[in-house]
């Protein structure tokens, strides 16, 4: 299975809140890393591509709905 790196751009006001989860759940074959910048940070999700996908769809809709 290839691996895939997936960017999803959280802004400013919901950076901590994700990396607060990411950092305390157990995120198995994923591996992310952030990115800050001015306006927000970008996330990086790294992994077999199907799960990082998903992961990059699930980060998406949740800050869309928060």
């Amino acid at each position: 299975m290839s691996d895939a790196t997936y960017v999803a751009f959280v802004p400013s006001g919901m950076t901590a809140r994700l990396r607060a989860v990411l950092e305390t759940e157990d995120t198995g074959a994923i591996t992310w890393r952030e990115r800050k910048g001015l306006f927000g940070s970008e996330f990086y999700f790294s992994g077999p591509s199907r799960l990082a996908r998903a992961t990059h769809l699930y980060i998406s809709e949740w800050v869309v709905k928060h």
